[in-house]
């Protein structure tokens, strides 16, 4: 299939995480352009699509999928909000890089893959960065030599400064763990059966009523166990990293030692403030490998089942907070469509 040219792309949403793509796309990207946003606040999506030489303001999705341009969409609204845009993305057969979740829950998510198959082919992949970050991707290249032995262990610590206004215990399973819950899957190539969680005394730096910290346990089909360390008010930076313990030895991503300073008796380095610092490069190379795909006429990177499977761990995660002991994840057998 020949290469198309310049792709055209319809960004909905314009938060925090719908602009930096607006802005990566239009400034960093090879071979797309942003040929539409959209966003609610219709003040906000016109004052960006003015900055953008043949880009168009909406405020309707469908509006946005239907004009004249668009050869594929960037999903980046409120996760409620993703089902509805996906479903009309199917009808325009348009391809979608889905930010996570896929949806909010396993019902809805299995709607979405019941609607993609009826299409059939794959249009999705959901935004999940971790895997084209350079340390991770070091990691699952080196798994899959086989040199260290089986996998038996993976340890996780995903660490944020501060929460913002109005984060709840659950967004720690849905917002953040749910990075843990599809590396996890990728870097082992197994499904999460079981989670278990764990919540010591809450911290002092944990708003009132926030559970925080918390240690998230994983079992996996392959007889792997994994924790996860989530802690979103740590207070001193952003840090997400890993070690693998296998049969023959362990590996470590995360340290952040790219650079090591000495000075005035001390030595060190810095922290990250924040995902968008930490993995900025993973979202660069995220987005350039969807459009690169999409321009050859493909999807590849994460699918609409890992997005559901991610959801029904997300949904026993949150039973497991909220009735203590140990939750199964319940997933159907999963279709030949994605395998």
């Amino acid at each position: 299939m020949a290469q198309r040219g310049t792709l055209g792309v319809a960004v909905i949403g314009t938060g925090k995480m719908g602009a930096d793509h607006v802005r990566r796309l239009d400034q960093v990207t090879n071979g797309a352009r942003v040929a539409a946003v959209v966003d609610v606040d219709a003040e906000r999506v016109k004052r960006i699509a003015d900055g953008i030489e043949g880009c168009t303001a909406h405020t309707d999705a469908a509006a946005a999928m239907a004009s004249d341009g668009v050869d594929a969409v960037l999903i980046a609204s409120p996760g409620p909000a993703h089902e509805a845009a996906l479903l009309t993305a199917f009808e325009h057969d348009l391809p979608v890089l889905c930010e996570k979740p896929l949806t909010p829950g396993s019902e809805s998510a299995l709607r979405v893959l019941e609607a993609e198959q009826k299409v059939g082919h794959r249009l999705v992949q959901v935004g999940f960065m971790r895997r084209y970050d350079t340390e991770y991707a070091k990691l699952k290249a080196l798994l899959n030599t086989g040199q260290l032995g089986r996998p038996l262990m993976l340890h996780n610590r995903h660490r944020n400064v501060a929460t913002p206004p109005g984060f709840t215990s659950e967004m720690l399973i849905n917002d953040s763990v749910v990075h843990e819950m599809d590396i996890t899957r990728w870097l082992l190539d197994q499904e999460i059966t079981a989670v278990t969680v764990l919540k010591p005394t809450p911290s002092g730096n944990a708003p009132e009523g926030l559970q925080d910290p918390q240690f998230v346990v994983f079992e996996t089909a392959g007889g792997a166990i994994v924790d996860v360390e989530i802690n979103v008010n740590c207070g001193f930076g952003y840090q997400v990293q890993a070690e693998v313990v296998c049969e023959r030895g362990t590996a470590r991503i995360g340290d952040g030692h790219a650079l090591v300073t000495n000075q005035a008796g001390r030595w060190g380095g810095t922290i990250a403030q924040d995902f968008v610092e930490r993995f900025e490069d993973a979202y660069d190379r995220q987005v350039q490998a969807w459009v690169d795909a999409t321009r050859r006429g493909e999807v590849t990177g994460p699918s609409a089942w890992d997005g559901y499977a991610t959801a029904a761990v997300c949904e026993a995660g949150v039973r497991a907070q909220n009735e203590g002991g140990r939750i199964e994840v319940e997933l159907v057998e999963r279709p030949a469509f994605y395998s």
